[in-house]
């Protein structure tokens, strides 16, 4: 009953991230954008950040797509502001772990993005959920390599 109970309460947060997206929209003054998109499923992301000496201030993101992937893209922009480009990158590594149905670090403060858990039992949406985060860690590299 209880983890019934507690899969509920993910499909809510899941929703609720999808109904009201957290930091959608465009940042005109990004220091990288990436667009990034899921062929198999259709979904897409556009990715905006603003990194000031290694540390994400902004991220907005635009884009379509399933609720998992725009669930996903606003609980990545959520927990990845205030964090070092370093430390987004490991939360991105921990995330895939988790989508996959492997044991990893907690990911966020808020603890949201572990709604995202159950993915692993839909091998089919793990795509879905990782690719905001695959755009973070492209825009990162991208911004390494200026």
């Amino acid at each position: 009953m209880k983890s019934r109970k507690l899969d509920q309460l993910y499909r809510q947060v899941i929703m609720d991230h999808y109904k009201n997206p957290r930091n959608k929209g465009e940042l005109s003054d990004s220091d990288v954008t990436v667009d990034l998109n899921n062929p198999t499923c259709g979904d897409e992301i556009h990715l905006h950040l603003k990194i000031d000496g290694g540390v994400i201030t902004q991220a907005k993101f635009t884009g379509s797509g399933c609720s998992i992937s725009m669930a996903s893209a606003s609980m990545m922009t959520e927990s990845v502001i205030g964090h070092t480009e370093k430390e987004a990158l490991e939360m991105s590594h921990q995330f895939s772990e988790m989508v996959q149905g492997h044991d990893h670090e907690p990911i966020d403060e808020n603890g949201d993005v572990e709604a995202l858990a159950g993915v692993a039992k839909f091998p089919a949406r793990i795509k879905c959920a990782t690719l905001s985060w695959k755009a973070m860690e492209k825009a990162i590299y991208e911004t390494e390599n200026r």
